[in-house]
This record gives structure tokens, C-alpha cells and sequence, in this order.
């Protein structure tokens, strides 16, 4: 696992941003694994800007979602597949056929998520995957205590999810779901480059345990130790509580840049 220390959530946005498009480079067809958020809204933004300069040909790119509220009909404004079609896919001048994700409002939403972790395999699997972490530690929808060889599933949100969520439904936690399909933890593991970005303060503590603390199912981001290419790109805030944060500062400050992120 890398750990990289930015200054602010724009620095962290313009390097992963950087990344993404080394990757489009090498690989044009790369499958883009995508979180929604505030906090990955800068790797976004960055991206767009990139592809409008010419930069970055995105053209071919195909992106694929990390989660999606189960309910939610695909047209609601808050649906992830609506989130991330507005954020994602349409600054980056791509179209719906580009895009790929789990029908949360399927009838039958087992055999959903099971349709969705196959046709990953079947896309030739997740060449990057952008996560977010919960303060509780969760990536994706795997909250705590999540297995950690976890499938594509339905899962239960926890209140302080549904809570931290809530802004986006107007601040009404009522209008948030119970229930989630998200890729596990044990989908998400089989990414190529598992990117994580955390900023502020509030996710100090759970970027540490996750670092530096054991590998737990308690704390699901800290899967991330067992994939072979984990970034974890984090701000000063959310960096204040990592015992070894100027060991990392020293090593990506030395690292070749060939090597890149």
C-alpha cells in the first residue's frame, strides 16, 4: 500500500486525475471503476478539464459504478447511476453505452448484483477503482464487519450512513434507502489499482486504521493492505493521525517518476 500526502483535496484531485490519465494513455478501453461523493469530486473535475485540453483522450474509456441505493428508480436525481452520468460520464463527452452498472430497482435484486459482479469478469475487470472511506471505515457499501471475500450484494446501511448521507436527500434522512447493492470487498480487491482518497479531519481516524492498524472486518478499508496496487491519497486533515505520516512524505517525495502513481 502507497500512501500519498497532499496539501488540500485539489492537489489530491489533480494527482489522481494524473493517474487516470497515464492509465487512458496505455490502455484507451481502461474500465473505470467510479465512487459518488463530495469527496472524489475533484478527481473529476480534473479529469473533464484534461479531456476538454485535449490531454487525455477519454473517448474509449468505460466507466462502471462502485454501488447503487436499491429503490431508487434509475431516473431519481440522487440514484447513483444518475450521479454518476451527470459527474462522470457527460464531462468526459461519453455517452450511457459507455457505462455500466447494477439495476437497483430490479425486481429481483439478488440475482442483480450477481449479473453485475459477472459482467465485470465478463468486461475484463476493473483496470482502476476510485473508493472513498466512511468514518466508520467502510468502501463502497461494506460497512463494518463486512466479509472480507465479499461478492457483489445487497447490503443493510447503517444509521450513521443513512445519516451522513442524508444531504443529498435534502437533509432528510427518511428519504435515504435502507438497503444497497455495492461491490464487495472482495470484488473490489480483484481491481488492477485500487485508488482511495480521503480528506478532512472527520476521516483521520479511520485512514489510520486503516494504514496502520490490523487487517479487520471491522474497519473494511483496511482490506486495502492485501491488494497488490493500493494508493491511498489523503489531505494534512485526514493524514493528522497516521504515526508514520513523514515516513510516507519521504518515500513519495523520492519515488522515481517513472514509477508514477
Amino acid at each position: 500500500m502507497e500512501v500519498v500526502i497532499v496539501p488540500d483535496a485539489a492537489a489530491g484531485g489533480e494527482l489522481i486525475a494524473e493517474a487516470m490519465g497515464a492509465l487512458l494513455r496505455r490502455k484507451p478501453y481502461a474500465l473505470l471503476g467510479v465512487a459518488t461523493g463530495s469527496t472524489p469530486l475533484p478527481i473529476y473535475r480534473s479529469l473533464a478539464e484534461k479531456v476538454r485540453s485535449g490531454a487525455v483522450d477519454a473517448s474509449r474509456a468505460r466507466i462502471c459504478q462502485l454501488d447503487e441505493y436499491v429503490g431508487l428508480p434509475a431516473g431519481h436525481p440522487e440514484s447513483y447511476r444518475s450521479v454518476v452520468l451527470r459527474e462522470v460520464v457527460e464531462p468526459l463527452g461519453l455517452t450511457e453505452s459507455s457505462f455500466m452498472g447494477p439495476d437497483g430497482s430490479a425486481e429481483d435484486v439478488q440475482a442483480a448484483c450477481e449479473a453485475y459482479d459477472r459482467a465485470l469478469t465478463e468486461a475484463g475487470g476493473v483496470d482502476l477503482q476510485l473508493l472513498g472511506i466512511g468514518t466508520d471505515g467502510h468502501i463502497g457499501f461494506n460497512e463494518p464487519c463486512s466479509s472480507l471475500a465479499s461478492r457483489t450484494r445487497i447490503k443493510t446501511l447503517t444509521e450513521q450512513t443513512r445519516v451522513d448521507n442524508a444531504r443529498f436527500f435534502d437533509d432528510d434522512i427518511e428519504q435515504v434507502p435502507h438497503h444497497v447493492i455495492t461491490q464487495g470487498i472482495g470484488t473490489i480487491l480483484e481491481s488492477r489499482h485500487a485508488i482511495l482518497l480521503a480528506t478532512g479531519e472527520g476521516k483521520a481516524d479511520a485512514v489510520a486504521q486503516t494504514v496502520e492498524g490490523p487487517v479487520a472486518s471491522v474497519v473494511p478499508a483496511s482490506a486495502l493492505q492485501l491488494h497488490p496496487h493500493a494508493t491511498v491519497v489523503v489531505d494534512e486533515a485526514a493524514a493528522s493521525k497516521l504515526k508514520l505520516a513523514d515516513y510516507f512524505r519521504h518515500t513519495f517525495a523520492s519515488k522515481p517518476s517513472w514509477q508514477g502513481l
